[in-house]
């Protein structure tokens, strides 16, 4: 992983967020994964508006699908090779790639690899292990690439955080996202209670495995709510997903924000690209 580029950074505060002045910059290529951009499109937008703060480029390409994963984890190996095809094809030449998902930042990490030493085809494996150190989650890409634990960000509301599973045991990001949340002005940090235990998702899983899910589910809302927080935030929407739909049929009042969401808001425009923001629940 490269080495971080905070040293390169010249912040100066004014007001409740500081202006960021960069004397580089870079064109980050946004992987917003088929989820989000089906069912949380907003979690885009505020990658966007983040790295915007930050003085640099963000770049969509608009002929990006899928990573697989889902057919992957389902036992469609065959069907999930068209599409590690396609993506190394579409960021090929990408300077460096952003994505809001620990889930799918995994399954390139783990199984392209993989999947290309099966194929056959050294051309292939060369293009995979070229790819895999321009690819980093968003809370990877802020902290170890670009050096950055303050994003000038302005959110009063006390937040929880739930490490996902992919993030803990496949990426290992560890304290990142925390850092990123204590250092949001306004924002009262919550420890979340046997944290590193799953929300129950685990993509088919939960439709597989109803009962077991929706136990798993319901003892993280406990913990959710022991915690005392308005706001549950995780790097991870799938995830937000289920804990968001569980908090919602409690009626609890709790929101669920993408960490992206949190980072892009600020005193002007507190809600500014939140899902959730405006007081509803996502479910």
């Amino acid at each position: 992983m490269d080495q971080p580029l905070g040293p390169r950074i010249n912040a100066e505060t004014i007001g409740p967020a500081p202006y960021i002045a960069i004397h580089w910059r870079l064109r980050i290529s946004l992987f917003i994964t088929c989820y989000n951009d089906t069912l949380f499109p907003k979690t885009g937008q505020a990658v966007v508006t983040v790295l915007e703060r930050l003085g640099h480029t963000v770049e969509f390409r608009a002929a990006q699908t899928c990573c697989g994963q889902m057919h992957y984890n389902s036992g469609y190996q065959a069907d999930a090779f068209p599409l590690m095809e396609k993506f190394l094809d579409d960021f090929q030449d990408a300077e460096v790639i952003c994505i809001p998902s620990s889930s799918c930042v995994a399954m390139i990490r783990e199984h392209y690899p993989v999947m290309a030493a099966r194929s056959g085809r050294p051309e292939l494996v060369h293009q995979v292990n070229t790819l895999l150190p321009r690819v980093f989650e968003f809370s990877e890409l802020l902290v170890d690439k670009l050096g950055v634990e303050d994003t000038g960000a302005y959110f009063p509301h006390m937040v929880t955080l739930h490490p996902s599973c992919h993030s803990l045991r496949s990426l290992r990001v560890g304290d990142k996202p925390e850092r990123l949340l204590r250092n949001v002005r306004g924002l009262t940090y919550a420890a979340l209670g046997d944290s590193d235990q799953c929300c129950g998702f685990g993509g088919t899983f939960s439709v597989k495995n109803v009962d077991v899910s929706s136990a798993m589910v319901a003892e993280k809302a406990r913990c959710i709510l022991n915690s005392g927080a308005e706001v549950c935030a995780a790097i991870d929407n799938s995830c937000l997903m289920q804990i968001g739909g569980a908090l919602s049929r409690m009626k609890t009042g709790v929101r669920t924000m993408h960490i992206a969401e949190i980072l892009a808001a600020t005193e002007g425009a507190p809600g500014a690209g939140a899902n959730g923001i405006d007081g509803s629940v996502r479910a």
